[in-house]
């Protein structure tokens, strides 16, 4: 298909070399292994109709994305801003796609409250796009609550008790 699309640039990358495509094609068949023959095939038609130039694998890997993605599952950009501005508790609140919420949570919510973007969004980019990879491929994820804290007991402690921990204390201190 880009063999005939990217005519010029085509031979220009392989030349008559088939020991450089066939090393290309392997490598390439070897990172879309996870895509679907659909996927793929409408990704690569939206690079034919968006670009004049022939795609890197890099370019392709990103259309396959896109191409697969449901459409409740938001932009990296856009799942980053809802991972920030959600209050907490976090997995009680309704949440676009639940790979939105386990991504912030798996890079860390201190990170994306406390770090600047240019720190953060590479961080949460990286580990949303490892979900939304599962999620092209099928798999489906849903919030579990938190588990409930175990119940303490309010059992006082007695005088003689506060009374030895106190002594404790002084003599840490002195």
């Amino acid at each position: 298909m880009f063999q005939v699309n990217y005519h010029n640039q085509y031979y220009a990358a392989f030349g008559d070399n088939t020991k450089s495509e066939n090393l290309a094609k392997k490598l390439w068949l070897s990172k879309l292994s996870d895509f679907g023959p659909e996927v793929i095939l409408a990704a690569a038609e939206r690079i034919i109709a968006d670009s004049e130039y022939l795609p890197t694998l890099h370019k392709m890997l990103n259309a396959c994305r896109s191409a697969g993605m449901p459409s409740n599952l938001p932009s990296v950009r856009r799942a980053y801003e809802e991972a920030c501005n959600k209050p907490s508790p976090k997995a009680e609140q309704k949440w676009s796609h639940p790979a939105v919420y386990l991504a912030a949570r798996d890079c860390g919510w201190h990170l994306l409250a406390n770090e600047v973007e240019s720190k953060a969004l590479p961080a949460f980019t990286q580990v949303y796009n490892q979900y939304c990879d599962l999620v092209v491929a099928g798999e489906e994820f849903i919030i579990e609550p938190p588990q409930a804290l175990p119940e303490t007991s309010q059992v006082m402690a007695s005088k003689k008790h506060n009374r030895q921990q106190l002594d404790q204390l002084k003599r840490l201190l002195n």
